[in-house]
């Protein structure tokens, strides 16, 4: 697999880089086969994926959102998995969490759309990780007390 990647900010000689092609947005989102997002939400990246960046995107990529909601216009999502544009999406993440069954509405009938609750970051290590940050601060905490 081949890792390309757009990030306006982060300077060509960052090491971050390095293993990755640097491409631009709309080159990256007509040569991904898999576009994968991974930024905050921002008045810069509000919509940042919409109708127009789907009509770049190759008709068979598949789209991941587990960063924020709003990122990815939902609507011109589910437009472009049901006209055949988008080969498939996963998202994590919504506009309005939790996903009320108004808003879940706009995804109804769209084809190759698996939809979690906002629990991609929801692992066994990190489950661990943070049980064992909480018992270590709550130890602390008790030992200042003593």
């Amino acid at each position: 697999m081949e890792v390309a990647a757009y990030h306006p900010r982060l300077p060509a000689d960052d090491p971050a880089w390095s293993g990755v092609r640097r491409l631009e947005l709309e080159e990256l989102l007509a040569q991904a086969d898999v576009v994968s997002l991974h930024v905050p939400l921002t008045s810069e990246t509000r919509g940042m994926i919409d109708a127009r960046a789907f009509a770049r995107m190759k008709p068979d990529a598949i789209l991941i959102n587990t960063a924020r909601g709003g990122i990815a216009d939902d609507a011109a999502l589910v437009a472009a998995l049901k006209a055949g544009k988008l080969g498939g999406a996963a998202i994590d993440v919504y506009e309005q969490e939790p996903l009320g069954k108004d808003a879940a509405k706009v995804f109804t009938g769209a084809p190759n759309l698996i939809l979690t609750p906002h629990i991609a970051g929801n692992t066994v290590e990190s489950n661990a990780r943070v049980s064992g940050l909480v018992a270590e601060k709550v130890m602390a905490a008790l030992e200042e007390r003593i």
